[in-house]
């Protein structure tokens, strides 16, 4: 036993950190059966700039279960993933290089970026050149991320790294793709899509957030194309009349009833549209008639698809109004020319600029009737957009979802959830859906789809006959590939092929991190151990995305859940309560905190946290987790150093009412880590470490030093050692997951080998020990009256400003006979630790005491 002089926890985080590399502490084995595995499906963070305070929050509470199963004995699959593909990088690589991405440029072999990036002018560069960069970029993020996880204590076999960009991911993901298109789950389609103009991509329904908008009501005249009453329309969207396809109202609103049937005419554009109806309208709202338009909402889409209407699109992929040929198919007009010369007026104008403008026509053309009625609305937003999403007509990658909802709700309730009421989150998000998921995306760095089609002689892309890429070609980038049987001269010619130019969603890629972290089809003995896994931890604002989409593609690929159990971590919040992110500017990185603080310290604030409740950043709670572990380590020295020899069991009441106690804490904090509620398993445990220091430790002092040559007094200090080095081992081993330098650096003192290695404690073990002498009924009472005196008696030595070892000539202790015959059992370790000359009981209803420092008598 090696006890320093002066214990520290400075330096910690770099001795073991390099300690576990070195001896491999938290290496997989292979070799485990299946049954010893515990395998967890991390998060891969997006690599787009830092880290921030709230993923050490969220990666520490997967870190606290990591630790707690490797010490119950199971060998734990925890790999590394890094979310490098999307947006979020493209974006950064633009404006960290002053690049912009242009296919058509032609690849250039020794690119060097611009010395000095312009916001102004970017520079346009090839395909292979810009993914060149982002692999650059997010190459060096990862190393920097790897630095902070291993500052911070995850224990993460590093051996196990994987990329959403790497070859791995690609080849899995698209392998996964062809087998979907192969049994017709995964299609493509030109129909409505949500689209960001700002990145000019199709995005999912899982990506947009709704943000408040103001707006205005505008009440429009559609006139009756035979000459009949005119309908008054409300809309917020008056830029996307001359993309008018109907006039709807609720099937029992008599105000309409004989307008329904009829035609009306569009205004300014003189298109005839019919008036139906449809029960979603609201007829309680306004006028109670509505536009159906090609398309303003995803409530368009809905009625557009259920009513059979045409397609009349406005809308480019830049949000400005595209070009439109009044007067042909499609665009009929009973005065085309009046269209004509209407629409040139919003032809190539943003969607803001057109809606202006046709205001002003319509009022010129006395079309509006009274004024416009202001109105705040919530509008459809990208997540990472800045201005709102639109519907246009596109062609897209869809995996088929809608059919599937019932089994998916199945899905949800056969995992377990932690908190249970996260499971509702995921099927109001089911129940929800409104359409498949679009998986392809119009940008540069992501996954490819392994697809090509044939060009006809007339140079036209059939579409309709993709040509798919072996799997033992996977993977394949389509844009610099060639399928079987073509040569690179025939691309994009007639008679020759043309790549699919898209990528796949980031989220179709994270969907399969089970599949990639488990190397599925790659390593099947290692998938067959890890899958389905025991746990994915994640925020409750992704269910909706990563955890909904992993669940619907195992459901497709394997016929089962991904894994067992779902444990659901909130949000940290900044001082105002909004969320912390990098997007809002709030977020905090977490070097600083480290540096400052410790990585105990901060895992400590992180553990605090409970599973799916939002949690306030609070460095206040940080310094509360440094005092805990500096109080271990001053409670390991005390405990250990020169230590008497322990006996073969303990025979004193207060100390084996002492593990008998702990025992109770040991249960039910496994009992909660079991049930992934690592908060209830720290606060047990500090709360009654805490005790222990405060009263145990101070009762015993006086038998842990005492040195009489008497048989009472060698048993006395063999009971207390055995009881010490017990519970110190217990205390340190409850701890190690969430403080586990420090726990490390004090098991290190005593022990063999690594704490985060050694068995979990068992209540059982500690509930035999303390009965193995014959344990009194009154033991645990005795433990909690003797601190209980203990307690009042330092309070009068504070009280009177005397040192806690100050003599004390007389206490007198009021209490129920049950509570004093408990009492005598402790009454020795109480005289030592109080320094008490003489101790008297009196019976009482209450319990009372009464300390007399000088020389006087209590009365």
């Amino acid at each position: 036993m090696s006890v320093p002089e002066k214990p520290s926890l400075e330096g910690l985080e770099a001795k073991w950190g390099a300690r576990w590399e070195r001896d491999g502490t938290y290496r997989f084995d292979r070799a485990a059966p299946r049954e010893r595995v515990f395998s967890i499906d991390t998060p891969p963070p997006t690599v787009s700039g830092s880290l921030h305070v709230g993923h050490v929050f969220s990666y520490t509470h997967t870190d606290v279960i990591a630790r707690y199963q490797r010490m119950r004995g199971q060998e734990v699959f925890y790999p590394m993933g890094w979310d490098d593909n999307g947006l979020p990088t493209e974006r950064r690589v633009q404006n960290h290089f002053g690049v912009r991405c242009d296919p058509s440029v032609p690849y250039e072999e020794s690119f060097e970026p611009p010395s000095e990036p312009s916001d102004t002018e970017p520079v346009s560069i090839s395909r292979p050149n810009f993914v060149e960069l982002c692999l650059q970029l997010t190459e060096e993020d990862e190393r920097v991320f790897e630095s902070l996880w291993r500052t911070l204590g995850l224990s993460v076999d590093w051996s196990m790294t994987y990329t959403t960009i790497g070859k791995l991911a690609q080849r899995i993901s698209q392998r996964s793709f062809l087998g979907l298109l192969e049994r017709e789950l995964a299609y493509q389609l030109e129909a409505p899509t949500l689209w960001d103009v700002d990145f000019q991509t199709a995005v999912a329904q899982a990506e947009l957030e709704d943000r408040e908008r103001p707006g205005a009501m505008y009440k429009v005249r559609f006139h009756d194309a035979d000459g009949g009453s005119d309908a008054l329309v409300e809309t917020t969207r008056p830029e996307l009349i001359p993309a008018c396809v109907a006039v709807l109202a609720h099937p029992e609103d008599a105000r309409h009833s004989e307008l329904v049937g009829r035609e009306v005419l569009v205004p300014l554009f003189g298109t005839r549209v019919p008036v139906m109806t449809h029960e979603q309208v609201e007829r309680e709202k306004g006028t109670g008639l509505v536009m159906v338009c090609t398309f303003g909402d995803l409530t368009d889409v809905l009625w557009w698809r259920e009513l059979a209407l045409p397609v009349r699109s406005v809308l480019g992929p830049d949000g400005r109004m595209a070009s439109v040929a009044w007067g042909t198919p499609g665009w009929e007009s009973v005065d085309a020319g009046r269209a004509r010369e209407a629409y040139a007026e919003l032809e190539g104008s943003t969607i803001n600029q057109a809606r202006r403008r046709i205001v002003e026509l319509l009022s010129q053309a006395g079309e509006l009737a009274g004024e416009p009625e202001a109105v705040t609305r919530a509008v459809k937003f990208f997540e990472k957009g800045e201005r709102p999403v639109e519907i246009i007509t596109s062609r897209q990658w869809f995996i088929r979802t809608l059919e599937h909802r019932a089994e998916l709700i199945e899905r949800g309730r056969e995992l377990r959830w932690h908190p249970p009421y996260m499971r509702a989150r995921f099927e109001d998000w089911v129940n929800g859906l409104t359409g498949d998921w679009c998986v392809s995306r119009q940008r540069f760095f992501g996954v490819p789809f392994p697809v090509w089609y044939p060009v006809d002689a007339q140079g036209n892309v059939d579409f309709a006959a993709p040509i798919a890429a072996r799997e033992e070609q996977l993977p394949v980038d389509p844009s610099t590939d060639v399928p079987d049987g073509y040569g690179e001269e025939q691309r994009g010619r007639p008679g020759g092929f043309a790549g699919d130019p898209d990528v796949m969603d980031t989220w179709a890629t994270s969907s399969l991190t089970p599949q990639i972290g488990g190397l599925k089809s790659e390593d099947e003995e290692l998938y067959s151990k890890v899958f389905p896994m025991e746990v994915r931890p994640q925020a409750h604002d992704i269910i909706r995305t990563w955890l909904f989409v992993t669940i619907l593609r195992s459901h497709l690929d394997e016929r089962k859940l991904p894994w067992r159990n779902a444990a659901i971590s909130g949000w940290v919040l900044d001082p105002d309560r909004k969320k912390m992110s990098k997007s809002k500017g709030n977020a905090l990185t977490p070097m600083h905190l480290l540096e400052e603080h410790g990585a105990d310290a901060v895992r400590y604030w992180a553990a605090n946290g409970r599973p799916g409740v939002d949690t306030a950043f609070d460095a206040q709670q940080m310094k509360v987790g440094r005092r805990l572990a500096v109080k271990l380590l001053n409670a390991s020295k005390f405990a250990l150093a020169d230590l008497p020899a322990p006996g073969d069991v303990v025979t004193h009441p207060l100390d084996r009412a002492l593990l008998a106690r702990l025992a109770g804490v040991v249960a039910a904090a496994t009992d909660s880590l079991e049930d992934y509620d690592y908060a209830r398993a720290l606060e047990r445990t500090e709360k009654f470490f805490w005790w222990y220091c405060d009263n145990y430790l101070e009762l015993v002092k006086g038998r842990r030093y005492d040195d009489s040559d008497t048989d009472s007094a060698r048993e006395g200090s063999a009971s207390v050692s055995l009881a010490l080095q017990t519970s110190l081992s217990v205390f340190q081993r409850l701890l190690a997951p969430f403080l586990p330098f420090v726990c490390e650096e004090v098991w290190s003192w005593w022990q063999e080998g690594s704490v985060h290695r050694a068995p979990w404690p068992e209540a059982a073990d500690l509930e035999r020990a303390a009965a193995a002498h014959g344990a009194g009924n009154g033991e645990a009472l005795a433990l909690e009256v003797t601190a209980d005196v203990l307690r009042e008696v330092r309070k009068a030595k504070t009280d009177a400003r005397v040192g806690m070892r100050a003599s004390v000539e007389h206490v007198k202790v009021h209490d129920t006979p049950e509570r004093l015959r408990a009492l005598e059992l402790g009454s020795e370790d109480l005289r030592n630790a109080g320094a008490i000359e003489r101790l008297e009981l009196a019976q009482a209803s209450e319990f009372a005491v009464e300390v007399v420092l000088g020389a006087k008598p209590p009365s």
